[in-house]
């Protein structure tokens, strides 16, 4: 690419990394077969389960894709443009996520979507870094996770802890 080509789309490294963050989550995207079949099936525990399961089958196959998000989380830190323009694809990301969940009638509400984020987050950093390698196959601990999860939506509304708002 020629010297400058990059500029005359993004007026900085922090808005080419924002994007980059974008089209990642784009390739992230699942498949509306899958999404399909998925979703003529009744909301159950199972279902939710298969759900976590293609999550995570999404962010394996292409491994490199997770590991650049990691990456680009990573020096979010360190530049608060980079980190202003990827939490809003984040946070969208999330907002998404949350809204699939309760028009797909799946136990549990944005509080549970969060606690999702962070366990797949923790799952992934282990299947796709250096491993603590405690032995366990990764369907194992989706299905454990997921049943544990549901098992604490103790609330109406669906929500673990009633108390909390999520963020905005």
């Amino acid at each position: 690419m020629p010297v400058g080509t990059a500029s005359n789309y993004f007026r900085s490294r922090d808005a080419l990394l924002g994007a980059l963050g974008e089209r990642i989550m784009e390739r992230f995207a699942p498949d509306e077969e899958v999404l399909s079949a998925l979703g003529a099936r009744e909301p159950s525990l199972e279902l939710f389960t298969d759900y976590v399961r293609y999550i995570v089958e999404r962010t394996t196959r292409q491994p490199e894709l997770t590991r650049a998000l990691f990456e680009l989380r990573l020096e979010a830190v360190r530049r608060p443009d980079l980190a202003r323009i990827l939490g809003d694809t984040l946070r969208r990301g999330y907002r998404d996520d949350v809204a699939f969940h309760v028009a797909s009638g799946l136990p549990g509400g944005a509080f549970e979507v969060a606690l999702l984020h962070y366990a797949m987050d923790g799952l992934l950093l282990d299947l796709l870094t250096t491993s603590i390698d405690a032995g366990f196959d990764a369907d194992e601990v989706v299905s454990a996770f997921v049943s544990r999860l549901v098992a604490g939506v103790s609330h109406p509304s669906g929500r673990a802890d009633p108390g909390r708002a999520p963020a905005a």
